[in-house]
């Protein structure tokens, strides 16, 4: 199978615009790389890079701000998206979203499965998450053998822990007390969250995704991991009759705020919500959304996304 891989160039201080039109353009994982094709990677507010040295942009390009000489540090934004989008409707999409007449320095490439993720192999390492949860690529040795160690290689599902929304997440799983509770893992991805739940002492999880290929990615990658004893993998419409001790929910802010009397329905009285994939200026709305069934934490920000966390409230 095909994918396509479309990126453009951004300034730091516009990430957020360019990272928000390709997921909504139907991006299916987000990169940062370097102008030296290296990708980047985000901690707290910082970009973490090769080199920090300014490259010169043209200043033309009207959404990337400066007036210092033309020189602006900038950074190449990737979208991974299905072969069979069409791509003129991508671009129109992006440049209205962004409101430009044109995109700077639009790449278009064909990837096949296999050199996709070879790719990416070259530059993804193990990361920690937390003081005992690691995430390796297959074939390194684990970092720290006695920490609670995940398998996860680039796929074409999302979610491998580089992308601030899984760190929040996955920080979370790793600081919760899951001894004995059952767990749903809301828009599962590669399975990642679902996977870290498992083996961080839930009693049972059920990862849900409504895109095939994500169910088969996470299902292998339950597998390699040795919790298909533990995880369940579930289209959405199956979890109705369900009951758990804790949702995690990493996707977006619109089927976030849908989903929030199904997710009171699924929890047990007193359960947990953990909701991520939300722009800081969402967070307001998406914690209102919930207000109703929970009482909702203030926000947790690794710039320029947030975690917000909420209990079921008993209500009469």
């Amino acid at each position: 199978m095909a994918w396509l891989q479309i990126s453009l160039i951004s300034d730091p201080d516009n990430l957020e615009r360019v990272e928000e039109a390709l997921t909504e353009a139907g991006a299916l994982a987000i990169t940062l790389m370097h102008p030296d094709g290296k990708p980047l990677f985000i901690e707290g507010s910082r970009l973490l890079n090769p080199g920090n040295d300014p490259f010169p942009i043209e200043e033309s390009f009207p959404f990337l701000k400066g007036g210092k000489g033309g020189l602006f540090p900038w950074v190449r934004i990737t979208g991974l998206f299905d072969a069979g989008l069409d791509i003129e409707i991508v671009r129109r999409h992006l440049m209205s979203a962004l409101k430009v007449d044109f995109l700077p320095g639009l790449e278009v490439e064909s990837l096949e499965d296999r050199a996709w993720a070879l790719a990416w192999m070259d530059y993804f390492r193990p990361m920690p998450f937390g003081k005992r949860l690691w995430v390796c690529p297959e074939g390194y040795d684990f970092p720290d053998p006695h920490a609670v160690n995940i398998v996860m290689n680039p796929g074409q599902a999302f979610g491998t822990g580089t992308h601030p929304t899984t760190a929040l997440c996955l920080e979370w799983i790793e600081g919760a007390d899951l001894e004995g509770l059952d767990v749903i893992d809301y828009g599962c991805g590669s399975g990642i969250l679902a996977i870290a739940a498992a083996k961080l002492g839930a009693r049972h999880v059920w990862a849900v995704d409504d895109d095939p290929q994500a169910l088969v990615t996470a299902q292998e990658n339950v597998r390699r991991n040795d919790v298909d004893a533990t995880v369940s993998i579930l289209p959405p419409e199956s979890p109705g009759g369900l009951q758990a001790d804790v949702i995690v929910a990493n996707i977006l802010a619109r089927p976030l705020i849908a989903l929030a009397p199904r997710f009171a329905g699924l929890l047990h009285p007193g359960g947990r919500v953990v909701l991520s994939g939300i722009l800081q200026d969402q967070a307001d709305e998406v914690a209102q959304a919930y207000r109703s069934w929970f009482h909702m934490e203030p926000p947790v920000a690794r710039d320029p996304w947030v975690r917000i966390e909420g209990r079921l409230l008993k209500l009469k």
